[in-house]
């Protein structure tokens, strides 16, 4: 099985896509990029020092993070043809440029090559979840998690395709482990495959109130209200109830959700 590296593409509750680098292993914390993260800059040239070459896949790599998505995708088709990263990272590069359905096929034909790698599964399921079809979304994220180590961007993608089916008790115990294992995973910003630019106004609302009820829980008061704030301006329904609420019952105590109760911000 290929070693890992995550590549992360979310904002809000964005769906991620994850890569393996062949070259040199990776250690990521996510964060928000538009492209691959920690591409080594090409070695700068010094009277004594000869240059280095870029193989194929880094310059491939570079062209990622410039978003120069159509010649990575030329500099990956010239590495090995029988390599499951190249095949993924192929797929990601027409991922981004919205083409998804040679992104499926390169996704697949990853896991075909190499069929225990989570990267690749996981990514097939962001098309499936783009497709509407939460069922087989839901499968790849479970299996992407049951072959590889936990993931909190796995678990939140999974937790996007039970919000999808409108399943939100599973939807909450997903997102719920998906901060355990970071509690900034909700965090990370790009331009790339929102969940919620796909939902309705309504949609929207609920899962920022859930959003809000799952940050209370841990303590993260700003965050909570911030989502909040975002249910309420979203036109939230029984926004008179939120105060029985009982996830936000420590967070009653902050003046600042009195306030903005108060303030009881319009649909915008």
């Amino acid at each position: 099985m290929v070693a890992s590296t995550q590549v992360v593409f979310m904002s809000l509750c964005a769906l991620t896509l994850t890569t393996s680098s062949s070259a040199q292993q990776t250690t990521t914390a996510a964060a928000a990029v538009s492209g691959f993260r920690n591409v080594p800059a090409p070695p700068a040239a010094t009277n004594d020092a000869p240059k280095t070459a870029l193989s194929n896949e880094t310059r491939g790599d570079i062209y990622m993070a410039r978003k120069m998505y159509r010649e990575a995708i030329d500099m990956y088709r010239q590495g090995a043809g029988n390599s499951a990263i190249l095949a993924n990272k192929i797929g990601i590069a027409f991922h981004q440029m919205s083409q998804l359905e040679l992104a499926r096929k390169n996704y697949q034909r990853a896991v075909k090559l190499d069929p225990k790698y989570p990267e690749a599964i996981n990514n097939l399921g962001t098309i499936y979840y783009a497709q509407k079809d939460y069922g087989r979304a839901i499968k790849c994220y479970k299996r992407a998690l049951k072959i590889g180590q936990e993931s909190a961007s796995i678990y939140s993608n999974l937790g996007s395709a039970y919000f999808g089916r409108k399943d939100y008790k599973d939807a909450t115990e997903c997102y719920q482990h998906a901060l355990q294992l970071d509690p900034d995973v909700f965090e990370h910003h790009s331009n790339y495959g929102t969940l919620m630019m796909e939902r309705d106004v309504e949609e929207r609302a609920t899962y920022h109130l859930y959003m809000a009820k799952m940050y209370a829980k841990t303590g993260a008061n700003e965050r909570a209200l911030l989502y909040l704030r975002k249910a309420l301006e979203e036109g939230v329904k029984d926004r008179e109830k939120i105060p029985s609420i009982p996830e936000f019952a420590a967070l009653k105590k902050d003046p600042a959700f009195a306030q903005l109760l108060a303030e009881n911000p319009k649909p915008l």
